[in-house]
């Protein structure tokens, strides 16, 4: 069976998209091949990192990329899911033929305040937040995978 292609969007693609990239591709069961991207690829939050590998996955070594990268390389997505705020979504590019726009507004962990200590526990609820959506939403794909 040909797996469904997926690229989760978000502004520096080092919190949110890499999240969801890493649990769709293993929560889908080999049904997924998730990938992810940011509008201005920045640096990997090491918060994420930390959260992320106590779920058991280990993101240490991925690295940013860019969505207009992806885009000039003619990738193909049958689907392209925003998890930044509604106004950067916005600026994500239209990929060729006929992937379909998600929108899964995620608070940003670079935007948490507070010590270390408060900021790893709100990563942590975002990180299980992006876990709950991913599940939901395969659940919902199953019962109707369009």
């Amino acid at each position: 069976m040909k797996k469904t292609k997926v690229l989760f969007v978000c502004i520096h693609n080092s919190a949110r998209s890499q999240m969801a990239e890493a649990f769709l591709n293993a929560l889908g069961e080999g049904d997924f091949e998730a990938e992810s991207a940011g509008l201005e690829p920045g640096t990997l939050n090491p918060l994420v990192v930390e959260v992320m590998g106590e779920a058991g996955f280990d993101l240490s070594r991925n690295r940013t990329k860019g969505v207009f990268d992806l885009f000039k390389q003619g990738r193909r997505y049958h689907y392209v899911i925003t998890v930044c705020d509604e106004s950067s979504a916005e600026r994500c590019p239209i990929f060729p033929g006929n992937a379909k726009r998600l929108h899964w507004s995620f608070r940003d962990p670079s935007s948490l305040e507070g010590g270390y200590e408060k900021r790893r526990e709100e990563t942590r609820k975002i990180r299980d937040t992006i876990r709950d959506k991913i599940r939901s939403w395969i659940e919902e794909w199953r019962n109707d995978p369009q």
